[in-house]
């Protein structure tokens, strides 16, 4: 470390105010409210709350969310989760913050930069200084007074904006490749809805071809359905699929047996009214851990996004536990257990699972990101919620069950060129990630060596003037 490094007591920098505890009935409406779990999952507070609360304008004024302000989750079940940090890079207004946490606002002499903070606070180094401190009892906990304790060391405030920029560089690109894979997961559910839940080149063609110009009995679903399109094709911009692509839709509606299905209970002629059982099935290879599996990718049903196509956290190695699930690359996983019916991707590797997850194969590979949407839609989900079995924690089963969920299946031309479509979506979603680890890998590399001092930023050039890093 070097000699301009400073120790000193978090005290020194920080006023320390427990947050916000209001019953169960003030949340869902209100103001903004930043969460234990907004605090425990990242380095710095995000950039919009999700999370809302009835408070007053006194409660606001004292638990109020500014840039520089430290919070600390103050109680955990393990010692491991206490301790976790967050910090604000910029004012939140009318927003108040958790009671399971500790607030630490910087005074106004404080030497120190809310980026450089949150890298320190996140380093093994501080890490350890906090298990150290923590105690157990029925639950782990942190008060002021062992927050008064522990130390946190600094270079001057150019080497801080320094570290904390190449650091914030790799964390906003982490973010970007994030942000870019939720874009390319909507336009895949975007198009998926549009070609087979509500058939728009269907209609298209059946508007064409006078179809509902007929005196049939018709459903009022299908009927609005028809209105809102035919809306839709009188604006300006409204641009129509290439007619090599329209030719592979019928221009006309049937009535289906299973009047759950389609629009109202019609359909598009020729497609089959079958089952999710029809496009997938449950591969379900079970094996005992051991020195193979060890070196398998591990991924718990935790670690699978919610109806996120793209898999971007597993664990190394199995975890100690009787059976293991074995899955190849281009499974697809889904959460076996409420509430995790919404946990969908695909395996971009082969790894092992366990029983909370089904591992279920595409019967037909050329048309596998078909049936990972088929899976993902909100029709699955409620099926699996309502033939879910067990008291304490409902699994869903897949054979007699969740296979005969009832489903319309197009051509398997369709099918294909669906896939067709969006496979460059899934392979650049899966690149995205690839590279996201890999700039994570970097971070938590060059963390502690930076912290440390270890590695020196001498002979780089910062704008000091850009304080505001993020």
């Amino acid at each position: 470390m070097g000699s301009n490094w400073k120790t000193t007591k978090l005290i020194e920098h920080y006023d320390i105010r427990s947050g916000l505890s209001k019953p169960a009935k003030d949340f869902g409406s209100g103001y903004p409210f930043l969460t234990f779990k907004d605090i425990f999952y990242n380095y710095f507070v995000p950039d919009v709350l999700g999370d809302l609360v009835q408070s007053n304008e006194k409660e606001r004024e004292t638990g109020s969310v500014k840039r520089g302000d430290v919070f600390l989750t103050r109680t955990s079940e393990t010692m491991h989760e206490l301790g976790m940090s967050c910090v604000a890079l910029k004012d939140y207004e009318n927003s108040t913050f958790n009671g399971f946490c500790k607030r630490l606002r910087p005074y106004d002499n404080s030497e120190l930069i809310p980026e450089y903070v949150g890298y320190y606070l996140r380093s093994s180094k501080f890490r350890q200084d906090m298990l150290a401190f923590s105690t157990m009892s029925t639950r782990a906990s942190l008060n002021n007074e062992m927050i008064g304790r522990l130390d946190i060391s600094y270079p001057s405030k150019g080497e801080q904006i320094k570290i904390a920029t190449i650091l914030k560089t790799l964390d906003n690109k982490i973010t970007l490749n994030r942000q870019i894979n939720q874009t390319l997961e909507q336009m895949a559910q975007a198009l998926f809805k549009s070609w087979f839940v509500d058939f728009d080149p269907v209609v298209d063609n059946a508007l064409d071809a006078g179809f509902f110009e007929q005196e049939l009995p018709f459903s009022d679903e299908l009927l609005r359905r028809a209105e809102t399109r035919r809306a839709v094709r009188e604006h300006d911009g409204f641009k129509p699929l290439p007619d090599a692509i329209r030719q592979l839709f019928p221009a006309t509606f049937e009535e289906c047996a299973e009047p759950s299905l389609g629009l109202g209970g019609w359909v598009p002629k020729g497609w089959i009214a079958g089952a999710l059982g029809d496009v997938l099935s449950l591969r379900n290879e079970r094996t005992k851990p051991s020195a193979e599996t060890k070196n398998l990718p591990y991924v718990p049903v935790e670690c699978i996004g919610t109806k996120e196509p793209f898999l971007s956290e597993f664990k190394s190695g199995d975890e100690a536990m009787s059976s293991l699930i074995l899955f190849k690359k281009g499974d697809i996983l889904f959460g076996a257990m409420r509430p995790y019916f919404h946990k969908v991707c695909i395996a971009p590797f082969d790894g092992v699972t366990r029983s909370t997850v089904f591992t279920l194969t595409a019967r037909d590979t050329e048309s596998r990101y078909f049936s990972l949407f088929q899976a993902y839609q909100e029709s699955t989900i409620e099926y699996a919620t309502l033939h879910s079995e067990g008291s304490t924690i409902p699994y869903a089963k897949w054979r007699g069950s969740l296979e005969r969920q009832p489903t319309i299946l197009p051509t398997i031309q369709l099918q294909r060129l669906f896939h067709e479509k969006i496979k460059l979506f899934i392979e650049w979603g899966g690149s995205n990630n690839e590279q996201s680890k890999t700039l994570s890998k970097l971070r938590d590399t060059l963390l502690p060596k930076l912290i440390s001092g270890e590695l020196r930023l001498d002979n780089i050039e910062t704008d000091l003037t850009k304080v505001e890093v993020a």
